[in-house]
C-alpha cells in the first residue's frame, strides 16, 4: 500500500460513495477516509461497507477536508482529497499521487478543463470562475491555475504548513493560495472529467447552492490576498 490517506467529504451520497470507493487501486485503498458532514440517506453504511473509514465531520466542506486529514494514518506521507459524487476518476488516482510520492512535487492538482470532459459535466459559470480566479492567484503569486478541482493531493507535511482555516467551500482556494504564496512545488495534471453518477450537486445544482459557494469562495480570496504581510498564517 502507498502511504497516502484519501479524504472524500460527503453528504447525501448513497448513490454514488460506494462506486466511488470501489474504484480506488489497490495500492490506494489502504486509508480512504469518508468525512460525512451528516448524511441521512445511508452514505455512511454504504461507505463503510465499500471499505472507507467513516468520521462524523458536521456541516462545512472545508471542516470535512480539515478533519478527514487530520485523521489521516500515521504512515501516510500525502493527504489526497476527492469528491464523493463519482466526477473524478478515482481510478486514475496515481496521476495526481506519485510526483508527490516520488518528491517531484508538493502539491498536484488536478485539472478538468485541460482534460476531456464529458459533455455537462461542468456548467459555463465553473470553467469562467476557474479561469478568473487563475487569472487572479498569477497576478498575485506568478502560478496560473487552471482549474480548482477537488481532487489533487499534497504532501502532509506541506499541507500542515499552509495553516488552512477556511471551513467552507473556500477550503480549496485557500489550499492554492497559500500553496502558491509560500512556493510550494505545484504540478497542474490534465484530467479526464465525468458528469456526476448521482445525486444533485450541492453547489452547481441550484441557484442558491451556486451563490452561497461563490460568495465563500470570494471572501475567502479577498481574505488570503489581503493578508497582511503575506504571511501564511494570515
Amino acid at each position: 500500500m502507498e502511504p497516502l490517506s484519501l479524504v472524500i467529504p460527503t453528504f447525501n451520497e448513497a448513490e454514488t460513495i460506494g462506486a466511488v470507493v470501489r474504484e480506488i487501486p489497490a495500492a490506494y485503498r489502504g486509508d480512504i477516509i469518508v468525512a460525512d458532514g451528516g448524511s441521512t440517506d445511508g452514505t455512511r453504511e454504504i461507505a463503510q461497507a465499500a471499505g472507507a473509514r467513516v468520521l462524523d465531520a458536521g456541516r462545512g466542506y472545508g471542516r470535512a477536508c480539515a478533519m478527514g486529514a487530520a485523521a489521516a494514518s500515521a504512515e501516510s506521507r500525502v493527504i489526497a482529497f476527492m469528491d464523493g459524487d463519482g466526477a473524478d476518476r478515482g481510478d486514475l488516482i496515481d496521476r495526481i499521487a506519485r510526483p508527490v510520492l516520488e518528491g517531484a512535487a508538493e502539491f498536484v492538482l488536478a485539472s478538468r478543463t485541460r482534460g476531456v470532459r464529458d459533455p455537462g459535466s461542468m456548467l459555463w459559470h465553473q470553467v469562467i470562475a476557474g479561469r478568473v480566479a487563475g487569472f487572479g492567484m498569477g497576478a498575485l503569486y506568478g502560478v496560473r491555475y487552471s482549474d480548482m478541482c477537488a481532487f489533487r493531493a499534497i504532501s502532509r507535511e506541506a499541507l500542515a504548513a499552509l495553516g488552512l482555516r477556511e471551513m467552507t467551500y473556500g477550503w480549496n482556494i485557500e489550499m492554492q493560495m497559500r500553496a502558491a504564496r509560500v512556493g510550494l512545488r505545484i504540478l497542474e495534471v490534465p484530467m479526464p472529467y465525468r458528469c456526476r453518477a448521482g445525486g444533485s450537486s450541492k453547489v452547481a445544482g441550484s441557484l442558491s447552492g451556486t451563490m452561497r459557494a461563490s460568495t465563500k469562495i470570494v471572501s475567502t480570496f479577498l481574505r488570503v490576498a489581503t493578508a497582511r504581510g503575506g504571511s501564511v498564517q494570515g
